[in-house]
């Protein structure tokens, strides 16, 4: 079966293309993308993957939205058995493009229930030209969609936005981690965040509990992607002298940071799933976590984490008492729940839809 894995834009390296270069070695697929940066694929490990481009698109939101799914509308891509897009922008390609599967990480979510939250950081004149350009794509996306054979959600929580938003229903299939790839070398003496800076991640509520914490450390891992307009966001976040932000890293840095990292910290609102808690828990650290969204689906709170409200003293309070002991007795059940994720679970899963998509 000649596969075509569809994604958005590889010039970033995060989850959402992991997974995407993950579905494609397995397919031995093409992958077909925008604004193809050979040293992301490379970074995130996937040098083998065959990367087919359909150019270079701005850089700038909107405008790299806009691009992205008139490159994709306007793609030609004969002789596949099977179509399997990911991301927002290359269903776009669907209408043309038979049999196809979506996995759908996230309906567009500032079309939907973060519109209001991105317009609320714009400036008067921009909310009128956000408002008219997410009326418009959002009207041509909801049309794009309706030529989608068959929807995969990454999580219980997407596959109710995907009802939502969309009217159709989905299948779930979990993202993959491969577990065997973390290890557990020791509690050690810092938290981890693992993350892309942009204002719905909350970020700011992770400096605000460690500026409460005067004696611990958290080390921050990610940046932002080319053309989000975060930077005003990130320059605010005035992070505390026991906060260290790393940027981006190689998977191997990222890796042995898991293994020596006390735990990991995330703090997003209604994250769509969440790869970071499982990659975590692989490497049997505790997850302290935002008690909503796809995190629920994934701690166990009290065995391998602690769900929590989005407020700093809860916080403070579970980190300032997870002594080394407590972290090092979840150990064992924080590698058993990831392994319920695992890639092998995903493939078998992911092997199945696609026979039954014609």
């Amino acid at each position: 079966m000649k596969v075509a894995v569809l994604h958005d834009f590889l010039d970033a390296a995060g989850g959402a293309e992991r997974l995407a270069l993950m579905m494609a070695r397995h397919l031995d697929a093409d992958f077909v993308t925008t604004n193809a940066d050979p040293t992301v694929a490379e970074a995130l490990g996937f040098r083998d993957v065959r990367v087919v481009s359909l150019g270079q698109l701005p850089q700038a939101t909107p405008w790299r939205h806009l691009a992205a799914s008139r490159a994709f509308a306007r793609a030609r891509l004969p002789g596949y058995d099977r179509y399997v897009f990911s991301g927002n922008w290359s269903v776009f390609a669907a209408k043309r493009h038979h049999p196809n599967l979506w996995y759908c990480n996230t309906p567009t979510r500032f079309f939907y229930d973060r519109r209001e939250a991105m317009l609320a950081r714009l400036s008067f004149r921009g909310r009128l030209a956000a408002r008219a350009w997410t009326r418009a794509h959002s009207f041509l996306e909801q049309r794009a969609v309706r030529h989608v054979d068959r929807i995969v959600a990454n999580s219980h929580n997407v596959e109710a936005r995907v009802r939502r938003y969309y009217g159709r229903d989905s299948e779930i299939v979990y993202p993959p981690v491969e577990t065997s790839r973390y290890r557990f070398e020791r509690v050690g003496d810092f938290w981890l965040s693992v993350t892309r800076l942009y204002p719905e991640k909350r970020i700011d509520l992770q400096l605000e509990v460690f500026r409460n914490l005067p004696d611990a450390k958290l080390s921050v891992v990610g940046g932002t992607a080319p053309g989000d307009r975060s930077d005003a966001y990130v320059k605010s976040l005035n992070p505390p002298a026991n906060v260290t932000f790393l940027g981006r890293l190689p998977e191997a840095e990222l890796v042995g940071l898991y293994a020596r990292c006390r735990g990991l910290v995330v703090t997003a609102a209604e994250e769509d799933f969440g790869l970071t808690p499982v990659e975590a828990m692989a490497a049997g650290k505790c997850v302290v976590a935002t008690d909503e969204g796809g995190y629920r689906e994934t701690v166990v709170s009290g065995e391998t984490g602690f769900l929590l409200p989005p407020r700093a003293e809860a916080f403070v309070e579970t980190i300032r008492g997870l002594e080394d002991g407590r972290l090092q007795g979840m150990r064992d059940a924080c590698v058993a729940r990831a392994r319920a994720f695992d890639a092998s679970v995903f493939y078998e899963r992911l092997d199945a839809i696609l026979a039954r998509t014609t």
